[in-house]
């Protein structure tokens, strides 16, 4: 799991039973050049005009999908077309939680900016992969809780630290989007980034501000709001949630 063809057919196709083969030509490169002008549904886009997640906080029924190749995102089912999602985030596999369906349509968690954006996918034939997902994080901010759920069953349980007062740790249904052996910083050995962002920074170090699970050089962080949004967890806690698959739901309250 951690691991517009269409349109050209069509042309072709109209073009061999007679008409201008070069207006069908160009027909065709114009919805590409309009596909390609679509923000890339990762944590460095913003699709400002994506549907919101209509229940924060609800649990899902566990599906993720990766896609096989990129597809066009949706604002509905067979809706106007408003983002592209890849088959790779920060160079992990993409996986994404489904929060609903309708059919061969999945409406989807987006990794981007604004946090809680959707949309949907068409999943007919062979345009994704499909998994079952049964774990889940829950984060308590005002406990400073962490627990990791397998089938609504906790597994393991820490005390962790939160973004300060001034930079909040974000609230809603995140996941983890990737996993990164971190080579810059010291801070932790890994780095799980997840699909909200900051709403006080708008980057990180040059980033997009993308909140993420690490640990830190010492324990002072623990119980404490410390960080300047992202949620810091001991090095136990991290070698369990490193184990996750992507696209693992992070329940942030």
């Amino acid at each position: 799991m951690a691991s517009l063809a269409a349109v050209t057919t069509l042309a072709l196709l109209v073009s061999a039973c007679g008409g201008d083969g070069g207006d069908q030509q160009a027909e065709a490169e114009g919805g590409q050049q309009q596909a390609a002008a679509l923000p890339e549904a990762t944590t460095y886009g913003k699709v400002a005009n994506a549907p919101k997640d209509p229940e924060p906080n609800a649990a899902t029924e566990g599906e993720v999908l990766h896609p096989t190749r990129e597809l066009p995102v949706h604002d509905g089912v067979d809706g106007t077309e408003i983002a592209r999602l890849p088959v790779k985030q920060i160079s992990s596999p993409t996986w994404v939680p489904v929060i609903q369906r309708d059919g061969d349509w999945a409406q989807i968690l987006l990794p981007t900016r604004p946090n809680g954006a959707t949309g949907w996918i068409d999943t007919s034939g062979d345009a994704v992969e499909s998994a079952q997902n049964d774990y889940a994080v829950n984060v308590d901010l005002d406990e400073f809780h962490l627990e990791i759920l397998d089938g609504g069953e906790r597994i393991g349980e820490w005390t962790v630290g939160i973004g300060e007062p001034d930079s909040p740790t974000p609230t809603g249904r995140a996941y983890i989007i990737a996993s990164i052996e971190e080579t810059v910083n010291d801070y932790s050995p890994i780095v799980l980034p997840l699909s909200y962002h900051s709403d006080s920074h708008e980057t990180y170090g040059g980033g997009p501000g993308t909140v993420g699970i690490h640990t830190w050089p010492d324990d002072s962080f623990v119980g404490k709001a410390n960080s300047d949004g992202c949620i810091r967890v001991t090095s136990d806690a991290l070698d369990a949630l490193v184990q996750l698959p992507l696209g693992t739901i992070v329940n942030i309250v």
